[in-house]
């Protein structure tokens, strides 16, 4: 039975994504690029990869180009170990769109948190 419990842990682990440190992670990440003109939507492509900054900032980020958006604050379930659900319409993220974190194991996802404009900041 331990072996199992052992393998599984390991499995699990795999899986998670890194704690993001909020602040300083999205400095180092932006460091290099300049801040756009906010747009209201952007394109949801599976190759932008949507991730938490941390419980109150989404990133998504493609070829020289990363948008960031703010959320009105904190998002209790929001964070780099749950999955994020976002209510998008054509293939778009827009401001006013509902995002919530559904945690690993739970069945209803948490609290509903809006989406606020997505600041594009490209590579100089």
């Amino acid at each position: 039975m331990r072996p199992i419990v052992l393998l599984l842990a390991i499995v699990l682990t795999s899986c998670t994504r890194p704690v993001a440190s909020g602040g300083a992670d999205l400095a180092g990440e932006l460091a290099g690029y300049a801040a756009g003109a906010p747009q209201s939507c952007v394109m949801n492509l599976p190759s932008h990869g949507l991730r938490v900054i941390d419980s109150s900032t989404l990133a998504l980020g493609s070829r020289g180009t990363i948008y960031v958006n703010h959320l009105g604050g904190p998002c209790p379930a929001i964070s780099s170990f749950n999955t994020l659900i976002v209510d998008a319409q054509n293939g778009r993220y827009c401001r006013g769109d509902r995002v919530h974190g559904l945690e690993p194991g739970a069945l209803i996802p948490g609290p509903v948190c809006i989406l606020g404009d997505w600041v594009p900041y490209h590579r100089r």
